[in-house]
């Protein structure tokens, strides 16, 4: 892309209020073809004549702007007209927030001070074959927008006040104000890539299921489903009325509006109206809410009516691939939980929560949960942009950060986070069988092995570093989130588990792996030397889950003795939870990890879902059963991570298992794990190679399975292994009582 456009900003700063930048332009000749390439210091929305340009919003998305800048490529001819009217509002975005809010960050802090900078480059191809380019530069003007504050974590204002000349709030094609001088800076140019990742679009519309007054005589919309988006409004009014909305996840005990779990997000909107029937929403924002608060409105709060708001739902536009359903309506609801908490978080980045001051890319969260989220969705091209931005935030010693984009660049690195290095590159593989995408995140892997190697206080294990631990584990002791399992024990597990993995993927290369393989067995003799005892459910997990324990079936007996004698309850956190049913079925205690499974009362995956959840909690308990809440500053209630269970509900309950050897799906094992606790249960997987079907249910005293495949599989009934081809198949085995 050869750019001629100059990167231009306001002349007078502007303050909080978003710019928007303008050009006419005229056209002599019929057009053939035009396309708008376009970005912009922050989050932008591009107009042309009076029609949005795209669907991308919150465009150009967060990457790693220091060393990479998205830029977008629109075709607008059926937007042009003779005489031409082009205008971009600016927001602050991801760009020029205060974010985090939660922690200090330099690397914020810097991107803060940039100007709201704006690059566009119109491209007319004239049916004559010739071509003229319109760009951003000295001719263009700015004005100060209707937009008068936009920040993503506080929210947006805006003043339709100001509008004039249009009967539909936000069209952006027209003056507001005198127009003023822009100057050319010196922006980023170097950073500028092509866009890479999915665009961010509006999905879905939800309407409220109910508006109440609660208690405290608030005046709050319910739209029945915890989402990532902002609300539409739709009403008459006249100039200089106002609509004030608060965003919330959850009702307090007394069903009073709460929001302290937001911490310093404000996560409101103002919107100031023009006379007349209106509608607006957020247009450089967005929130994590179920309930809104009507905190304004014209008439008064009570004047507030269900068709005055809709929720617009919007995430990366990922087609969905992945499909349950079972005899039980709370683990169907479960996983509508997972589906609806991806959805929430893959806005851009793999975020851990979409609403309180933090919504960061938090590397340990998304490497539980990959596994997951490729059976969910087509996720390839979302996380080939996050592992980019990954290997560009690598540090020269291999140094991979908790979030990505690395905001807190400042802290060293923890295991199971920065691991991501190594296993989200190897599950993309597997989910997509995409050689050169693992070509090309090779060196992220290896570079993350060398940082463990030299900053580790013990040969061969990883020692002395300052660690997430498992992350909120129900076994921590009074006063801590990190539950009891020694941090030096997961360090050192992911030390030899993400060794295994370079291994792996160095294979799949034709690179040679003499080094790694020679120290993967030098960790794993360190390892056996140094915990031949394992003291939590997290421990016995990761020893026998990544084949560490000298006997993994006694690492398994002892995980499932540990369950049984606490009650059949889980005690683990962020680390283990992820493997902990993975343990149990593969050892011979499938019908203990079903328990776990189908548990209702706390600490269990349904718990929440008994609770009302639509999501999936940070916490096993974000609401105690007393109904007070877990934490008021760490309480998210759309927390995807927990929803890595799903990933056990595919492989092991539907039985549809990758074969590393044909990545991609491209042969597959089918083993299904019936439970009869489940009278019926079916998964289908929308691979590369087609889709992948299996259900079963029972038939008087026997099981009956359906199984498609689109490829040869290995078929796995009652412990009985038969290879198929292509089709549809019919299988049954006698149900073993208890």
């Amino acid at each position: 892309m050869e750019w001629y456009a100059k990167w231009i900003k306001p002349q007078t700063d502007t303050g909080d209020v978003c710019p928007l930048f303008q050009k006419y332009f005229f056209l002599e000749k019929p057009v053939k073809t035009a396309r708008l390439f376009i970005t912009a210091l922050g989050t932008y929305e591009a107009v042309l004549n009076g029609s949005r340009v795209g669907e991308f919003v919150l465009a150009p998305g967060w990457t790693s702007y220091e060393k990479r800048l998205q830029y977008q490529a629109y075709d607008i001819t059926n937007l042009l007209e003779k005489d031409n009217h082009i205008s971009v509002t600016v927001g602050k975005g991801w760009y020029r927030s205060p974010m985090p809010g939660w922690s200090k960050s330099s690397v914020q802090e810097e991107l803060k001070k940039s100007p709201a900078g704006l690059l566009a480059q119109l491209e007319i191809t004239y049916e004559d074959g010739s071509v003229e380019y319109t760009v951003t530069d000295e001719t263009w003007t700015f004005t100060e927008s209707p937009v008068r504050f936009s920040e993503i974590y506080d929210g947006e204002i805006y003043d339709a006040s100001m509008e004039c000349g249009s009967s539909s709030a936000g069209s952006g094609s027209r003056d507001y104000g005198s127009a003023k001088p822009v100057c050319a800076f010196e922006g980023p140019t170097h950073t500028l890539i092509p866009q890479q990742g999915e665009e961010i679009r509006e999905q879905e519309r939800l309407a409220p299921i109910r508006i109440f007054t609660t208690p405290k005589g608030e005046i709050v919309a319910d739209f029945g489903q915890d989402i990532t988006g902002y609300v539409e409004i739709n009403l008459t009014a006249k100039a200089g009325e106002t609509v004030e909305l608060s965003h919330a996840e959850v009702l307090d005990k007394e069903g009073c509006f709460y929001t302290e779990n937001y911490r310093t997000a404000k996560a409101q909107y103002l919107y100031i109206c023009r006379d007349g029937q209106q509608s607006y929403k957020p247009k450089l924002t967005f929130f994590g809410f179920r309930y809104i608060r009507i905190d304004q409105f014209p008439g008064g709060t009570s004047a507030a009516k269900p068709e005055n708001f809709t929720a617009v739902v919007i995430h990366s536009a990922m087609r969905r691939t992945g499909y349950f359903n079972c005899s039980n309506p709370l683990l169907n609801q479960l996983f509508d939980n997972v589906i609806w908490g991806q959805k929430g978080n893959f806005v851009d980045v793999p975020t851990d929560c979409p609403q309180r001051d933090e919504r960061l890319g938090w590397t340990g969260d998304a490497q539980v949960f990959i596994r997951t989220a490729c059976m969910n969705y087509d996720a390839e091209k979302f996380y080939t942009k996050w592992l980019a931005d990954m290997m560009a935030d690598q540090g020269p010693d291999g140094r991979v950060g908790h979030v990505i984009p690395d905001l807190l660049s400042e802290e060293p690195a923890s295991s199971a986070w920065g691991d991501a290095a190594a296993i989200c590159p190897w599950e993309l593989y597997l989910a997509y069988g995409n050689k050169e995408l693992l070509s090309s995140q090779f060196t992220l892997m290896k570079k993350w092995i060398s940082y463990i190697s030299t900053h580790t206080e013990t040969e061969y294990l990883w020692t002395g570093g300052t660690h997430y631990g498992d992350w909120l584990g129900l076994d921590a002791p009074s006063g801590s989130y990190k539950g009891s399992t020694r941090e030096d024990f997961i360090a050192s597990a992911f030390y030899a588990y993400s060794t295994s993995l370079v291994i792996e993927a160095g294979k799949v290369l034709g690179e040679d792996v003499a080094e790694y393989e020679e120290l993967y067995t030098k960790i794993v003799a360190a390892f056996r030397t140094a915990y031949p005892e394992y003291k939590t459910q997290t421990e016995c997990i990761l020893a026998a889950h990544f084949h560490l324990a000298e006997d993994c079936r006694a690492a398994a007996d002892q995980l499932a003795s540990m369950i049984k004698e606490c009650g059949v309850k889980l005690q683990t956190g962020f680390v283990g939870t992820p493997y902990i049913l993975h343990v149990l079925s593969d050892y011979g205690y499938s019908e203990l990890a079903y328990s776990l499974l189908l548990r209702k009362e706390y600490p269990s995956w349904l718990y929440p879902v008994t609770k009302g959840a639509t999501t999936i909690w940070e916490h096993w308990d974000g609401i105690m059963p007393d109904g007070n809440f877990w934490s008021a500053d760490m309480n998210s209630f759309n927390h995807y991570a927990y929803g890595s269970v799903a990933d056990w509900i595919y492989s092991v309950a539907g039985g549809i298992r990758r074969i590393p050897e044909f990545p991609g799906y491209e042969k597959v094992k089918i083993a299904p794990v019936p439970d009869e606790r489940l009278d019926w249960l079916s998964v289908t997987l929308d691979t590369r190679h087609g889709k992948i079907y299996s259900g079963w249910k029972k038939a008087g005293n026997v099981w009956r399975y359906e199984i498609t495949t689109p490829v040869d599989a290995v078929v796995v009934i009652d412990g009985k292994e038969q290879q198929v081809t292509k089709g549809t198949y019919l299988f049954y085995s006698a149900i073993e009582k208890a």
